[in-house]
């Protein structure tokens, strides 16, 4: 008797790729649920004021320590590293507005974020994960309370809300360490370092910087609840958790910087045609 012999599909190159763009096509809708099911619970009802200032006070003042050690040194490196470059110019008295303009602008509100996605975004993936692994969100919805009504709601309005504070504080003192470093160790006159930055840093940039933060902290809130409330079992499943919402949050931020920078120097530009000097 001949035998029939049975074959199977390669697993090739193709077919990973495949299941990626598919993974990604379905992590991408699921998150667009979550979200809107989120947003559409802010519309009708505001969660419980004591889980607003509870979350506002771990995102917003616990996070102030490690704002202010970021930004002090983005500052200070931005002083050094810019200092030789300039002083070959003989323009070493203008390091004032590349470093300030430099933070309000990018640094500043980027790196504030990625801060904050790594310790405020991992933190909540990490405890709504374990929520979810000890069923105390069942729990809650055996007891007739949404789930991201309660824990999700809260978390998306402090960041949104504290993200751009925390965010013009880095930028603050940002310019005050570069400031320091400039005046006290490189020898740049004070006037002139704050004269510069002055005249070359305008108001737009500075709302530029705190409008993107207000996207970045949405971005961290939303993919971290979402990491955490799809949790896998056990330690191993909240620790991945964790991570993916740490580089979920990274990658989100460095799309959204793109496409708001060129969005914000498109409407400057439109706005600098039909307002000519008005924007600054």
């Amino acid at each position: 008797m001949s035998s029939v012999s049975t074959s199977y599909p390669r697993d090739t190159i193709i077919h990973g790729l495949g299941r990626g763009v598919i993974n990604l096509i379905c992590l991408m809708g699921d998150l667009f649920l979550f979200g809107w099911e989120m947003l559409g619970w802010m519309v009708t009802r505001l969660p419980p004021r004591s889980n607003l200032w509870s979350c506002m006070y771990h995102i917003g003042v616990q996070s102030i320590p490690v704002i202010l050690i970021t930004g002090g040194f983005i500052g200070m490196v931005l002083a050094v590293q810019s200092y030789d470059q300039f002083k070959l110019m003989h323009l070493e008295n203008q390091i004032g507005a590349v470093i300030s303009i430099s933070l309000v602008e990018e640094l500043g509100p980027v790196l504030a974020a990625i801060m904050l996605a790594g310790r405020v975004g991992t933190s909540m993936s990490a405890e709504l994960g374990t929520m979810r692994v000890t069923e105390q969100i069942d729990a809650l919805r055996a007891l007739g309370a949404d789930p991201i009504h309660y824990l999700v709601v809260p978390r998306f309005l402090a960041c949104c809300l504290l993200i751009p504070l925390l965010t013009i504080i880095a930028d603050a003192v940002g310019i005050l360490g570069g400031w320091f470093f400039s005046t006290q160790i490189l020898g740049v006159d004070s006037f002139y370092y704050w004269h510069y930055s002055q005249q070359f840093v305008y108001a737009y940039d500075v709302l530029g910087g705190i409008f993107k933060s207000f996207f970045f902290g949405a971005a961290i809130s939303l993919v971290s609840c979402h990491r955490g409330f799809h949790c896998g079992a056990g330690a191993e499943g909240v620790g991945k958790a964790a991570t993916e919402a740490f580089v979920y949050s990274f990658i989100m931020i460095m799309i959204l910087d793109f496409m708001l920078g060129v969005g914000i120097v498109n409407f400057y530009h439109f706005m600098q045609t039909v307002y000519p000097g008005v924007v600054r």
